[in-house]
C-alpha cells in the first residue's frame, strides 16, 4: 500500500524567512516536500548524498543545494553536517521593491546544486542573517533583504552547476543535457536539439538510454516541467507567457503537456488547488 508523502513546515505561518544553523543531527530522512517555501542550503562539511526529485548528489562541500516548494527531496549522510539553511517564501520576495533580489531569487530557483569556489563571504553572510533574525526578527527587514541579496549574487558569482560524473563522460546525452540547462530558452522537441548535435533523434535517444539510463524525450520533459513549475511559482508570468516563453506555440497544447506529466493544470498547480 502506498504511503502518502510527508510534507513537512519548518517556517511559522507568519513568518516569510528563517535562517538557521544545519541540524547536526540528521542523518537519513523519509522523502518529502515543502509546500510554503524555497530551502537553501548551504553545506562546509559533511559526507552522504541528498535526493532531490529523480536526482541524487554528493555531499561534496562547500556545497549548496536549492529545494523548491514543489519538490521531493531526503537526505542519506554520513557524517555530521555542517553548515546553514535559508527558508525563503514568496511572500518576502513580493514585499521587497528591489527588482535585483526578484531577478537574483528566480536565477537561483532554477539551480539544484551549485559547487562553491569561494565559501568565506557567503558563510560570514549567513552568520550574519542568523543573528539579525535572532535578535530583530523581521522588524529589521531591510537588513535582511540587503544581506539576503548580497548571498544570492555572491553564490551565483562564485558558484557553479554540479555535473554528475557519468554526465561528465557521457559525450552527446552530456551536450543535450548542457543545452537543456542553457538560458537561450527550453524547446519542447528532441529533433530540435538532434539537429543542434548533428545527430539523428533515434541516435540521440540511444545515447541518453546507454549515458543516463532515460530516453531523450523523457529528460527533456522533465527540464521543461520543472522550469515550468519554476516559472509558475517564482514569478508573475501568464500561464499563456510561461508557454510561449518554453516554446509552445499554442498555450492550450502547453496545458494538455503539464497535465500529462504532472496532473492539474498550470493554473491549479499555481493556486494550490491541484
Amino acid at each position: 500500500m502506498a504511503t502518502q508523502l510527508v510534507i513537512k513546515t519548518k517556517i511559522e505561518t507568519e513568518r516569510t524567512i528563517k535562517v538557521a544553523p544545519f541540524r547536526k543531527n540528521v542523518r537519513r530522512t523519509n522523502p518529502h516536500k515543502h509546500n510554503s517555501y524555497l530551502e537553501l542550503i548551504y553545506l562546509s562539511e559533511g559526507t552522504g548524498m541528498h535526493g532531490i526529485d529523480s536526482m541524487e548528489y554528493p555531499i561534496e562541500p562547500p556545497v549548496i543545494h536549492i529545494v523548491r516548494q514543489e519538490q521531493v527531496h531526503y537526505w542519506q549522510l554520513d557524517s555530521e553536517p555542517e553548515g546553514y539553511v535559508v527558508l525563503v517564501k514568496k511572500a518576502f520576495i513580493e514585499k521587497s521593491l528591489d527588482g535585483e533580489l526578484k531577478s537574483l531569487f528566480t536565477k537561483i530557483s532554477g539551480q539544484s546544486c551549485l559547487q562553491v569556489r569561494e565559501n568565506a563571504m557567503i558563510e560570514g553572510t549567513l552568520a550574519l542573517m542568523t543573528e539579525e533574525i535572532g535578535v530583530h526578527g523581521e522588524n529589521s527587514f531591510t537588513v535582511i533583504e540587503g544581506l539576503l541579496k548580497a548571498l544570492l549574487a555572491k553564490i551565483l558569482l562564485v558558484s557553479s552547476p554540479f555535473v554528475k560524473q557519468q554526465e561528465r563522460k557521457a559525450g552527446t546525452a552530456q551536450a543535450f543535457i548542457q543545452l537543456l540547462h542553457d538560458d537561450n530558452g527550453l524547446k519542447h522537441t528532441v529533433s530540435h536539439y538532434a539537429e543542434i548535435l548533428n545527430v539523428s533523434p533515434q541516435n540521440l535517444n540511444m545515447a541518453c538510454q546507454r549515458a543516463i539510463g532515460k530516453a531523450a524525450a523523457d529528460l527533456m520533459a522533465e527540464f521543461v516541467i520543472a522550469e515550468s513549475k519554476r516559472l509558475l511559482l517564482y514569478t508573475d508570468l501568464t500561464v499563456s507567457e510561461i508557454a510561449f516563453s518554453l516554446n509552445f506555440t499554442d498555450p492550450s497544447y502547453f496545458v494538455k503537456y503539464f497535465k500529462k506529466y504532472v496532473g492539474p493544470t498550470p493554473q491549479a498547480f499555481r493556486s494550490g488547488t491541484g
